[in-house]
C-alpha cells in the first residue's frame, strides 16, 4: 500500500467517466453543470494517459466518449475518497 504504481510495476486502465461528476447534492438527478466541456475533457484525457505512459506506465485506454461496460475486480484493503474541495 506504500508503493506508487511505478515501483509496484502496476499498469492503469484508464476510461473517461463523466458520470464521476455528477452532483447529487440539490436532489435525485445529477447535475453536470461543473463538468468541462467535452472538448476540454477530452484534452485533459488524453495529457493524463500521455503523463502516464511517458513515466513508463502500461496503459490501456477506453474510447472517449463511447458507452463502455467496464468490469471491476477492487483488489486492496481500501478504497480512498479524495476530495479537495470538502464538498460533501
Amino acid at each position: 500500500m506504500n508503493l506508487s504504481l511505478l515501483e509496484s510495476g502496476g499498469s492503469a486502465l484508464v476510461i473517461s467517466q463523466f458520470t464521476l461528476y455528477g452532483d447529487v447534492r440539490r436532489g435525485r438527478r445529477p447535475a453536470f453543470d461543473r463538468a468541462a466541456p467535452a472538448a476540454d475533457a477530452a484534452k485533459l484525457y488524453e495529457e493524463y494517459v500521455r503523463s502516464l505512459r511517458d513515466l513508463g506506465v502500461p496503459v490501456e485506454t477506453g474510447v472517449f466518449q463511447a458507452h463502455m461496460e467496464v468490469e471491476l475486480v477492487n483488489d486492496g484493503p481500501v478504497t480512498i475518497l479524495l476530495d479537495s474541495d470538502k464538498d460533501f
